[in-house]
């Protein structure tokens, strides 16, 4: 079967049924044994990523036997799963849990996020929110809305373009090396406020639907950007590479920024990386 746009309904609810199946009933009744470190102390895989990722790919694989499925899970035992996904004619991405480090401490900030990607190109994203029981979408040249629970539509904008001293933004200045790191610490002084959910999706929605105007990204793995990027670009916004390059689903480094236009990223590539 080939991917079109009536499948997002079919996709969306298969978030839906993985969060109720697997994420939700695992929320604040986590075990010890069911919390493992994977890089760190606050990078972390809970027994509800595994079992709501595994649960998503069996979905998938019987709709889609011949599509490619990356999941951050299965990624993080086999790297090499990653290989060929700017180049495959179908695949799906899926962060079963993104921002398990509020899950795992019973911080009700996380999402289930899938990218579609069709010949290197994302096409759609979905984020659901179990918490809230809605999703945010975007299909590529449809725009991007929230379908809210009780089953309306809202469609959904990025913030107006405003100086930098009157923008709220998020700068993950923890994963930049020396003196970048410092650099841009310092530079996110000079915006209105600042955020940090540790939960991309969250982020995403947030300036997706005009809430906040950028965030810094330097760590790039598609599960935790795809779906978020095509949202908010067909929610209006810009995002790109550090450098200035177009973001695509084979980058795994680069850096990301993202804003609600390319005049609002020059601005803000010019004033946060300052000397």
């Amino acid at each position: 079967m080939t991917f079109d746009d009536t499948a997002i309904d079919w996709l969306a609810k298969l978030l839906s049924d993985a969060a109720i199946a697997e994420i939700m009933p695992r929320f604040r009744r986590l075990d010890e044994g069911d919390i493992r470190q994977k890089t760190s102390a606050a990078d972390l895989v809970t027994e509800a990523d595994v079992s709501a990722e595994r649960l998503i790919t069996v979905r998938l694989r019987e709709r889609y036997p011949q599509a490619m499925i990356v999941g951050e899970e299965a990624c993080s035992d086999d790297p090499a799963l990653l290989q060929g996904l700017g180049e495959a004619d179908l695949a799906f991405v899926i962060d079963p849990v993104d921002g398990t480090f509020n899950f795992a401490s019973g911080v009700p900030l996380f999402g289930v996020m899938l990218g579609v990607v069709v010949k290197g190109e994302t096409v759609a994203g979905i984020i659901h929110d179990p918490i809230g029981k809605d999703w945010l979408i975007g299909a590529r040249g449809a725009g991007s809305h929230i379908r809210h629970a009780h089953g309306t539509l809202e469609k959904v904008h990025v913030a107006e373009p405003a100086p930098i001293s009157q923008m709220t933004g998020a700068v993950s200045w923890q994963y930049m090396p020396e003196p970048e790191r410092s650099r841009l610490a310092r530079n996110q002084t000079k915006s209105l406020s600042q955020f940090g959910y540790r939960c991309a999706a969250h982020e995403y929605r947030l300036l997706a639907s005009g809430h906040a105007h950028f965030v810094v990204y330097n760590k790039l793995m598609p599960w935790d950007h795809l779906a978020g990027v095509l949202i908010h670009a067909e929610a209006g916004g810009y995002a790109a590479r550090f450098d200035g390059s177009t973001y695509r689903p084979s980058h795994v480094g680069g850096g990301l920024l993202v804003a609600p236009d390319e005049a609002s990223w020059r601005e803000l590539r010019r004033e946060l990386w300052a000397e």
